[in-house]
C-alpha cells in the first residue's frame, strides 16, 4: 500500500520506517527542510535504538523516502498518517491541536480518490470528528474517512512495541476504513497482534485513559514510597507484594522521582482540561498531575538532606539527564526541576548523561556538563543518580570515593542495595527504604 506519515519527528518517522520494513511504500513528510534533508544524508534526529539501522535497509530498498511536499505523495496515497507534534497549549494546558488541523486542510486540498485519513498522534475525544469536519469544509469532493489510530511506542523499546504490539486500536466512523486498515497491519497477523476496532471516539480516549493510568500508578508506589521512609518499610518489596497480584501487575511500580517525558505529562494535563470541559472531572489525575508536579523537587530535598541540610557552595554531580534510560529525550525529564532547585538552594551542579548532553544543553543552564561519571564525580560531595542507564548499574565505588569530596551517594533510581554500597563506605540515601534517608544525614552532619 502506499502510505504517506505527516511528521517525520518520533512517532512518524518510527512508525513510517516500520511500515516500510512490512513491505509498505511509505514517504515520510516534515515541513522542516533541514530535518528532511539530513533524513535523506542518513541522519537521524532522534535516538532510538536500531532505528538509523533499519532506516538506512528501507531506504536503500526504496521503500522509504523523504519528502516536504505534501500534495503530490497524498495525492496517490491509500492512507495518510498525520503524526505531528500535539504539545500542551500555553496558558491552559489544553492539547495545541493546530499542527493536526493544518495537516487536515493540506490533505483535503491534495487527496484524490478514496483515502483513508488517520491520527496518529495524541488527540482529546472528538479531534477526528474535527478532522473529518475540516476535510470536508475544504474540500466538498474529497472522499475520505478519517480514522483513530493511536500509538503505544516505548521510548527506547519503539521498534519492538511497533511490531510486536499488545494491541493495535483502530476506531472508525467508515466499514471501507476497517477494510483498509486491517490490510494495512495485515503484515502482524503472524505474531498475532490483536487489533480492536472501535468507534473513532473510543478509540482516542483509550490512549488518554491508558496513559493517566500508567502515570496514575507510578504516582501511587512514589506515595507509598514517601509512607514507607516515614514508618520502616521497604518500598521495593512493598511493590512486589503487591504486584505479584495479577489484578495488579508489576509494571510501573518502581519509586523514583516522578514521571516525565514527552507523552504522560502532557496526556494527563489534557484529559484533565477534556474532562472539565464535559463537566465531568476526573479527580484521581488531577491529584496525580500535582503531587508528580511536586515531587521532583522534593527529591532536590533528598540530596540537601543527604549531604547534611546545605548544598551552598557545594556540588552535586547528577548522573543522568534525560527523562528514561534509551533515549535523547529530555521533555519534562525529572532532572529539570531537580538540578534547578539544587541550583536554588546554592549548589553547584556537574551533568553527565550517556545521550542527552546535547537536547541537555538547550534546556539546562549554569551547570558543568562533562564526559563520564567518573569526571563528574571529581571533588563532589554527592552523587545522585536520576536516571538508571546500564553503564550507571555498576559504578566503580572505590574509585569514585577516591575522587569525591565526600561519600554520598543519593540513588532515585533504587538500582543498588544498601548493604553493598555502604560496604564501600559510602552514606546512601534511596527511595521508599525505611529509615536510610535519616541515618545517612546523621553521617553527613557528623
Amino acid at each position: 500500500m502506499k502510505i504517506v506519515m505527516i511528521g517525520s519527528g518520533y512517532v512518524g518517522l518510527v512508525s513510517g520506517t516500520c511500515f516500510a520494513d512490512f513491505g509498505h511504500d511509505v514517504v515520510c513528510m516534515d515541513k522542516a527542510v533541514e530535518k528532511i534533508e539530513a533524513l535523506e544524508r542518513g541522519e537521524i534526529p532522534i535516538y532510538e535504538p536500531g532505528l538509523d539501522a533499519l532506516v538506512a535497509a528501507n531506504v536503500k530498498a526504496g521503500r522509504l523516502t523523504f519528502s516536504t511536499d505534501l500534495a503530490g505523495p497524498v495525492a496517490e496515497a491509500d492512507v495518510v498518517f498525520i503524526a505531528v507534534g500535539t504539545p500542551s497549549r500555553r496558558g491552559d494546558g489544553h492539547a495545541d491541536l493546530s499542527y493536526v488541523y493544518a495537516a487536515a486542510r493540506e490533505i483535503a486540498a491534495a487527496v484524490k480518490g478514496f483515502t483513508v485519513v488517520v491520527t496518529k498522534s495524541t488527540v482529546p475525544v472528538g479531534t477526528g470528528d474535527e478532522v473529518e469536519r475540516i476535510i470536508r469544509e475544504t474540500n466538498p469532493a474529497a472522499d475520505v474517512a478519517v480514522v483513530s489510530n493511536p500509538e503505544f511506542l516505548r521510548e527506547g523499546a519503539a521498534i519492538d512495541d511497533f511490531k510486536r504490539p499488545d494491541r493495535i486500536v483502530i476506531g472508525y466512523e467508515d466499514e471501507r476504513a476497517r477494510e483498509v486498515m486491517t490490510e494495512v497491519y495485515r503484515p502482524l497477523y503472524l505474531n498475532q497482534a490483536p487489533l480492536l476496532f472501535t468507534k473513532r471516539r473510543t478509540s482516542e480516549l483509550i490512549k488518554y485513559a491508558g496513559n493517566a493510568f500508567l502515570a496514575m500508578k507510578i504516582t501511587f508506589i512514589n506515595e507509598i514510597a514517601d509512607l514507607c521512609e516515614k514508618v520502616g518499610a521497604d518500598v521495593q518489596q512493598v511493590a512486589r507484594g503487591i504486584g505479584l497480584d495479577g489484578r495488579i501487575g508489576a509494571k510501573f511500580l518502581h519509586a523514583g522521582p516522578g514521571y516525565g517525558g514527552s507523552c504522560f505529562p502532557k496526556d494527563t494535563l489534557a484529559l484533565v482540561k477534556t474532562a472539565q470541559d464535559y463537566d465531568s472531572p476526573i479527580r484521581l489525575i488531577e491529584t496525580t498531575v500535582a503531587v508528580n508536579d511536586t515531587r521532583k523537587r522534593a527529591m532536590a530535598r533528598k540530596v540537601v538532606q543527604a549531604v547534611g541540610g546545605d548544598v551552598r557552595g557545594k556540588t552535586v554531580a547528577v548522573l543522568g539527564l534525560t527523562f528514561k534510560p534509551m533515549t535523547d529525550d529530555m521533555r519534562d525529564s525529572p532532572a529539570i526541576s531537580i538540578i534547578q532547585a539544587l541550583q536554588d538552594a546554592g549548589a553547584k551542579v556537574r551533568g553527565f548523561d550517556p545521550e542527552g548532553m546535547d537536547n541537555a544543553k538547550k534546556l539546562i543552564d549554569g551547570i558543568a556538563y562533562v564526559g563520564s561519571a567518573y569526571e563528574a564525580a571529581e571533588d563532589a560531595d554527592a552523587l545522585c543518580i536520576v536516571t538508571e542507564w546500564n553503564e550507571f548499574r555498576a559504578l566503580d565505588f572505590p574509585r569514585l570515593k577516591g575522587l569525591m569530596k565526600a561519600p554520598v551517594l543519593v540513588d532515585l533510581r533504587n538500582i543498588y542495595r544498601p548493604e553493598e554500597i555502604e560496604k564501600h563506605g559510602f552514606s546512601y540515601v534511596s527511595v521508599g527504604r525505611g529509615a536510610g534517608l535519616a541515618d545517612a544525614a546523621a553521617k553527613a552532619a557528623e
